[in-house]
């Protein structure tokens, strides 16, 4: 298990305000740090700009102060039904979906504790941030909460809570949360009770909505590349008319008390794997002490350097591990949770996790424990920093937890945390009477552990005292085109032959995103190979000669770098993103761990257990159940072929019977530089860099490994369709999948009317005709879409659609989506549809191509396969140029819903 909703930390820095310039009339700038700058409007509404002129997006953010925290009795999930209400439209924004698809917006509400927000980000233009500003001013007070919107979106709602009912680990988080708080609202889940779900009047909603959706309770956010002054101008305009409420809005007041005793919870439902948790209360978010806490659970809970794995997982009591502490704006819960088979001994595992949480008596943390977990949470904080999107989104937490600068000051805090430091976190919070878990054992003199109360005063004399470094360097404004990229990319080839592409430009925090693939094997060698092969990948980042896995871990947070080396049965692959100054280092290391792997036995059984453990597990999943039946329908290759669907008992009996030696002797025999593609994407320096893959790759060939001819692909196309059902008990949630094969490649003259037909059949933003009809007018599923690819060279192209619904409901799905079909097939698109899909998905496309590590990607799939760049532009024009009369003859062609697999699987009345 990830680490659990901490916050991600950033570096500091310190920028100059903009610059002066003549505000609105009613608007005042407050303060500027870090290069952000704070305004408070005349309404009340806090503003904060962060221009980034590096990025070619900007974010639009907007944060309401209320949560589930803020809801009362009956009213549980309020915020959270209120969230999905707010894309129903307003009298100005009709139909939001389709104006968030229309702008090519990456766009979501979210509903936490202490929060909702809002957020658009889109290709910069004067035009799409107007828009954005438009739509947020509008909906924060004219939406229209409508009755009719509430008994559809409902039973969505109700749908996402029946999604979240299928996790045994999801429920045992909400049961534990529950369980710890007596009174605090934290222990209920955001997304409420089924009953209040159902049942909650409109006009409280309204009464809700009206109350918390007002300026002075809001904070906007906007990120990325844009123009302070006409921004703040717009802002203004925008938001400006709307007035201070009357009203005061009331604290919360509900004070956790202090635990006097462990508590006990059993959960009780169907599944595979077994799991404990723990939680114990810690102070708020913005608490001076929450950093040593936060650097306790990162050494509890780290993989595979933290206690938790190296006591439970590497002597198999537990196949997983995970935990960390919950950052909010009043005391909270550090959680910590293990896993294990079915025929696991759960009640040993939970001794020994109790014993590992609390050891710190016996076992203080060491300086090396500490600087690992400090290192990690403040490499993590850099990550975020780069990029201006993630950066705004994550001011809606700190903001939520008191004030947005404490991002800053928690930075602060975090460096100087000391080993005395959580030694006595641990000793003050790890205690038994402050524990709940799943068993109750009673004690004769049960212990206490005061929680401090937050100190508002001396929060903000520690935020008036702050004082910042300087910060990161700006990028350059790039214009993700294809014309530009292929203008700005060099191509060249290593003394082996290996294909290297190279675009270098500036970007913030100097970035750089690298991927290295190898090809090997052909399709007669490789017969049989699928396990091991897998394994072999699977174990390329547990050791090497020179470093463990451990070692790997750390090396790779100290150079800023995320991403794997990973391997299967034709290639071998590094993806790395890091900095300018780490590259050379982050390359020597990818080698490293794809040339000279020691497979180490203990890491393999380690690895093993896991992987078995979570094979167990998907025995009662509905989505990997529903796909493999699926996948088996339509296989069109031989058992033992590495392309072939396997069952998940033919996956349990292969991975136990995979051995060191043979993965040694894959990777003896298969790996090594003879073919493959480099590509290198943001901030280096290319004349460094190229003679660094020359010494480490050039030499790397393999003359012992077999001649290498492509794996190619194909698929099975059925004369007739299919409908077959999974049964799986005890399971709230139901899915429904449907696929039809189709024989074509993405040079097919009607590939480009197939994309863009689907795009408007079941893609966009929540108002396709699919999710239209499903979700938005019949309630029927939270998740509802359509996907139609095909790959570069070979006629295997594939259609299908696939949602999510309550059993019960699952029927009329299945007669929903052939309804939808039928209608396309019929009637085709309309000019409206067409156009607006044009633009949607266009913009969609700028947004892909202004990320860097996929663009490295695009160039190695592209050098792979001899397709010159300008292939995106003819792909564009394609797009730009199409009819409705085109896209409905392509669909009439190609989709024939009466040859349609289909298969749903879940808890389904039985016939």
């Amino acid at each position: 298990m990830k680490r659990i909703l901490t916050p991600l930390l950033l570096s500091l820095v310190l920028l100059c305000s903009t610059g002066a310039q003549e505000l609105p009339s009613n608007m005042k700038e407050v303060l500027s740090l870090a290069g952000i700058t704070e305004y408070r409007m005349d309404n009340g509404m806090k503003v904060l700009l962060f221009p980034d002129p590096s990025s070619p997006k900007t974010t639009v953010n907007i944060t309401y102060l209320v949560g589930s925290r803020h809801e009362g009795y009956g009213e549980t999930g309020m915020a959270h039904l209120l969230e999905h209400m707010l894309f129903k439209g307003t009298p100005d924004h009709t139909n939001i979906p389709q104006e968030l698809t229309e702008h090519g917006a990456q766009a979501n509400g979210t509903t936490w504790y202490d929060r909702t927000n809002y957020y658009e980000t889109f290709p910069s233009s004067d035009e799409n941030l107007n828009w954005a500003l438009s739509l947020e001013s509008d909906r924060m007070i004219n939406s229209y909460v409508a009755k009719k919107d509430l008994d559809s979106e409902m039973t969505v709602v109700r749908n996402e809570f029946e999604r979240g009912e299928n996790s045994p680990t999801g429920i045992l988080n909400e049961r534990v949360f529950s369980t710890a708080y007596l009174w605090h609202n934290y222990g209920q889940s955001t997304i409420g009770a089924r009953s209040d779900i159902e049942n909650v009047p409109i006009d409280r909603l309204q009464a809700f909505y009206h109350k918390y959706y007002q300026p002075d309770n809001a904070v906007l956010i906007v990120a990325g590349k844009f123009e302070p002054g006409p921004t703040l101008k717009l802002i203004s305009e925008k938001f400006g008319a709307i007035p201070r409420p009357t009203r005061t809005l009331p604290g919360t007041y509900t004070a956790e008390p202090t635990q006097d005793g462990e508590r006990i919870v059993e959960l009780r439902r169907t599944g595979d794997t077994k799991v404990v948790a723990l939680a114990y209360h810690v102070p708020a978010g913005s608490d001076p002490g929450f950093a040593a806490v936060d650097v306790l659970g990162e050494i509890l809970s780290d993989t595979p350097s933290g206690r938790l794995y190296k006591k439970l997982v590497t002597t198999k009591l537990a196949t997983d591990v995970g935990g960390g502490a919950y950052q909010l704006h009043d005391p909270s819960l550090l959680y910590l949770q293990a896993s294990t088979t079915k025929d696991g001994d759960l009640l040993r595992l939970q001794k020994a996790l109790i014993e590992v949480a609390q050891s710190f008596s016996t076992e203080p943390p060491t300086e090396e424990e500490v600087e690992r977990a400090r290192t990690a949470l403040l490499k993590s904080m850099e990550k975020v920093q780069r990029d201006s999107r993630s950066l705004a989104l994550q001011l809606s937490e700190w903001e939520a937890m008191g004030d947005w600068r404490l991002f800053f000051l928690y930075n602060e805090r975090l460096k100087n945390v000391t080993v005395a430091d959580v030694t006595e976190a641990a000793a003050r919070y790890l205690k038994t009477s402050n524990r709940t878990v799943g068993l109750f054992i009673p004690e004769e003199s049960p212990e206490r552990a005061e929680i401090a109360e937050l100190d508002l005063d001396a929060m903000e004399k520690a935020l008036g005292e702050l004082k910042l470094e300087e910060g990161l360097s700006q990028g350059e404004d790039f214009d993700p085109t294809p014309k530009n990229i292929a203008e700005r990319t060099t191509f060249f080839t290593l003394s082996n032959g290996v294909e290297v592409a190279f675009l270098p430009r500036k970007t913030r925090g100097e970035t750089v995103s690298v991927r290295v693939g190898f090809d090997f094997g052909n399709e007669e060698i490789l017969q049989g190979k699928g396990p091991v092969a897998a394994f072999t990948g699977a174990m390329l980042m547990k050791g090497t000669e020179s470093m463990t896995r451990e070692e790997i871990k750390d090396a790779l947070i100290e150079l800023s770098a995320s991403g794997s080396v990973s391997g299967s049965y034709s290639y071998v692959l590094a993806d790395f993103d890091t900095t300018r100054d780490n590259l050379p280092e982050v390359l020597k290391l990818s080698a490293d761990m794809m040339k000279n792997p020691t497979f180490p036995a203990e890491e393999l059984d380690t690895m093993r257990a896991s992987y078995l453990a979570d094979l167990d597990e998907s025995k009662t999943n509905v989505n990997v159940r529903a796909s493999q039946e699926i996948n088996q329908k339509l296989d069109p290759w031989p058992k033992g072929d590495p392309r072939a669907e396997t069952t998940i008992d033919e996956d349990i009996a292969a991975a136990k019977a995979v051995t060191l030696e043979e993965m040694k002797e894959f990777h003896r025999q298969f790996y090594g530089g003879n073919r493959g593609q480099i590509a290198v994407v943001g901030d280096f320096e290319p004349e460094e860099i190229k003679p660094l893959l020359e010494e480490l790759f050039a030499g790397w060939n393999n003359e012992a490994a077999p001649s290498y001819k492509r794996l190619t692909d194909k698929v099975k196309v059925l004369d007739s369709g299919s409908t077959s059902s999974v049964f799986i008990p005890d399971k709230s949630n139901a899915v429904y999948y449907a696929v039809l094969h189709l024989p074509i490649d993405d040079e097919n003259p009607d590939y480009a009317a197939l994309r863009l037909g689907n795009y408007i059949l079941g893609g966009g933003f929540l108002n396709s005709r699919l999710a239209t009809r499903i979700r938005q007018k019949e309630g029927l599923s939270y998740s509802v879409g359509s996907s139609l690819s095909a790959p570069a060279l070979d006629p295997a192209g594939s259609f299908s659609v696939y949602a999510i619904a309550a059993p019960e409901n699952v029927e009329k799905v299945t007669l929903a989506v052939r309804e939808e079909l039928d209608r396309v097939l019929k009637d085709g698109f309309t000019p409206e549809e067409v156009e607006a899909a044009k633009k949607g998905y266009l913009e969609s496309l700028k947004v892909a191509r202004a990320q860097d590590d996929a663009l490295s990607g695009l160039l190695t799939s592209y050098m792979e396969i001899d397709r010159d760049v300008m292939w995106l532009d003819e792909w564009d024009k394609k797009i730009q140029s199409l009819t409705p009369e085109q896209l409905h003859e392509a669909f009439k062609k190609h989709i024939d819903p009466d040859k349609l697999t289909i298969v749903t699987a879940g808890t389904l009345p039985q016939k």
